[in-house]
């Protein structure tokens, strides 16, 4: 799903969107698998904060 269908779905702006993912990267929550092109974006649980 991309940033702009997200928003779209959420009803806010792709930027919002872009602004919230990178905040998942910067904790750890999202990992990236395989290349930039034909890659993906998996949810890692492992690197979960507990105090979020």
């Amino acid at each position: 799903m991309s940033a702009q269908e997200l928003a779209t779905l959420l009803g806010i702006s792709s930027h919002a969107v872009e602004k919230q993912i990178a905040n998942l990267k910067d904790k750890g929550l999202l990992k990236r698998i395989g290349p930039d092109k034909g890659g993906y974006w998996e949810v890692n649980l492992e690197n979960r904060e507990l105090n979020s």
